[in-house]
């Protein structure tokens, strides 16, 4: 059986030094317990090169903010800054890297941006070649200026995608010698507040948490235009819950048979199946995160563990995956992981 590392993004507001890795026992059943691998301030989210070669994180470095590009020692879990690209105001809330190692995007929630950083020879950041400043806002009190909360790449990587809180839309643009160049611009339902999208390994869907409604959206994708269409909206909270809760992560899984959506406020993952014929949610469950404020949870390599951070509570906890139905068994709770935010394990 196999050992699998992983890494966590947080913040660094109160006991946390920067990001942490540990180790996903997989014939234990058990996490290791996180230990320090980079110190600064605010790596609330990060992403993976492909390759393992290199990890990208927010940073957020006195009144500056930006991305920090890091080397991955794979056998210590050790990571080297090799440069960071910052500038003046509040730090990037998602950052990702094409599959060849071109460039990274970051979205800004305070600002309404999107960043684009070329890499160099070494995979160090150069800065920006293209900045795009969302504008618009939204009826929720929260919506009063554009709030981009994500920004990553098509599943062919023709197009580059971002996320809108602040405005309701996704928008995919074209990445031409750097620049970035809207294409399509989709509608959410006003109020909704869309956070992040993945897309279906092998069908033209792609799944939308919204933060502000706690919902699902299944669009359909088409990849040669970058348009999407709407056909399902689905809660991730139980039916009859009225506390206040917000939409964090959401994933698929690699056979595209079920999505993951985590809640902040009813503490829980939503499980779903997906219809295989029009690529529409059904509930399958809902299981407490055993901790307060999951903002983010992650699907092991071997898809058989999935583990999820608490924000608030600052641990992670891991439970095994049912391949076949779905759903999920707590193995293991409280593991201390302070101020955790973002979980990313090494790929296989």
């Amino acid at each position: 059986m196999a050992k699998y590392r992983g890494y966590i993004g947080t913040y660094t507001k109160a006991d946390s030094v920067g990001i942490y890795t540990f180790e996903l026992d997989t014939e234990k059943k058990a996490l290791s317990t996180p230990k320090p691998a980079a110190k600064l301030g605010s790596p609330t989210y990060l992403n993976i090169a492909k390759d393992n070669d290199m990890l990208y994180a927010v940073v957020k470095d006195g009144d500056k903010g930006g991305v920090a590009a890091y080397r991955i020692d794979g056998s210590t879990g050790e990571l080297t800054i090799v440069n960071q690209q910052t500038g003046e105001g509040p730090s990037p809330c998602h950052v990702s890297v094409d599959q060849d190692n071109r460039y990274v995007l970051s979205a800004n929630y305070h600002n309404g941006t999107i960043l684009a950083y070329p890499l160099n020879e070494s995979r160090g950041l150069l800065e920006p070649s293209s900045k795009v400043q969302h504008e618009g806002s939204g009826p929720h009190e929260r919506q009063e200026k554009a709030h981009t909360h994500y920004s990553g790449f098509s599943p062919d990587e023709k197009y580059a995608v971002a996320v809108d809180l602040g405005t309701d839309h996704i928008i995919t643009y074209q990445l031409k010698e750097g620049r970035l160049e809207e294409v399509k611009k989709h509608a959410a339902a006003p109020g909704s507040g869309p956070r992040h999208i993945e897309f279906h390994p092998q069908e033209k869907y792609a799944y939308v948490l919204t933060e502000l409604s706690n919902e699902v959206i299944v669009l359909e994708y088409n990849p040669d235009l970058g348009e999407f269409r709407e056909i399902q909206v689905i809660s991730a909270l139980p039916e009859g819950f009225d506390g206040h809760s917000q939409g964090g992560a959401i994933h698929i899984t690699k056979d595209g048979k079920f999505v993951y959506a985590s809640n902040r406020g009813h503490d829980s993952i939503a499980v779903f199946s997906v219809n295989e014929y029009s690529g529409e949610l059904s509930l399958v469950e809902h299981v407490s995160t055993e901790g307060e404020w999951p903002r983010d949870f992650e699907i092991d390599p071997s898809e058989q563990f999935l583990v999820a951070s608490n924000q608030d509570t600052g641990t992670l906890t891991l439970f095994e995956r049912d391949r076949t139905t779905g759903r999920l068994t707590l193995l293991e709770s409280g593991v201390p992981a302070p101020e955790a935010v973002c979980v990313k394990f090494l790929h296989q």
